[in-house]
């Protein structure tokens, strides 16, 4: 059984994120915890949260992936950026437990010219002060394409991290196939040596969703410019592969295609009908 999803506008609350999701053919999806943008987020309906939990045990969902917003760069140089992004991730870490045991994903950061260790430094800090606030939840660092100064464009960066965090524990990865192909893995020609490197560095036992996108890019371009299943670079034969993969079975696979609903729901229905 797959668990395939997409991203969802959280605008008309969580029961209807649920019911949404459902109508396009999917058992699981991502939202964001607030606007992507950042800033305050709307306060949680604790009875609509208590709906879609029991919406979800009802049909049989799996695992959601919430996603931090874009602007919370924990390893930005300007302090009161880290700080907003601080104090955001502190209150994702509450509000995740209104919807208990799901993942939280984010980007580790860009460090904007302060060089990968100062960076990784701010992440490793922060993660330190807001993981205790995470109860249930796991929380996922995404592999990056590394356009710029982003951090996480390789295993050994993620793991850099993981392996300086105090609750270590609380951490895994979620794998977004654009993502990882435009830092460099060949996801066509050699999934499986990818899945093994994966392996022998971070643990598979750390990844725990997959971003399935594919790309607009070649092979390390460092871009990170998502495409529909089947019209990019990846292209629907190496995506099925991905799909297929024994290692990936009951993980979270999240769409993050520039679609609208009806795009959504045939590409939903294109990975069920090859999911073996």
């Amino acid at each position: 059984m797959i668990y395939i999803g997409n991203h969802l506008s959280a605008s008309k609350g969580y029961l209807a994120m649920g019911k949404h999701e459902v109508k396009l053919g999917g058992n699981t999806f991502a939202f964001f915890t607030r606007n992507p943008r950042g800033g305050k987020a709307k306060d949680i309906d604790e009875d609509d949260a208590k709906a879609l939990m029991t919406f979800l045990e009802e049909n049989n969902f799996g695992k959601l992936v919430a996603h931090a917003p874009y602007t919370m760069n924990l390893c930005s140089d300007k302090e009161n950026i880290r700080k907003f992004a601080l104090d955001m991730f502190i209150d994702d870490m509450k509000r995740m437990e209104y919807t208990p045991n799901q993942y939280y994903n984010f980007h580790p950061g860009s460090h904007v010219g302060q060089g990968f260790e100062k960076g990784c430094e701010y992440i490793i800090n922060a993660l330190n002060v807001a993981l205790p606030e995470a109860k249930t939840t796991t929380v996922l660092l995404e592999t990056m394409a590394g356009k710029g100064s982003e951090i996480g464009r390789t295993f050994e960066e993620l793991q850099y991290i993981i392996d300086r965090v105090e609750l270590s524990d609380k951490l895994g990865v979620c794998f977004d196939t654009c993502h990882t192909w435009d830092s460099g893995y060949d996801i066509v020609g050699d999934f499986d040596n990818v899945l093994k490197e994966f392996d022998s560095i971070i643990g598979l036992e750390r990844l725990k969703a997959v971003h399935l996108n594919d790309s607009m890019n070649e092979r390390e371009a460092h871009k990170d410019r998502h495409e529909k299943l089947g019209e990019g670079y990846l292209g629907k034969e190496a995506l099925s592969y991905v799909i297929n993969h024994p290692l990936l079975q009951g993980k979270p696979f999240i769409l993050e295609t520039p679609n609208e609903d009806d795009g959504y729901a045939e590409e939903i229905k294109w990975v069920r009908s090859i999911n073996n």
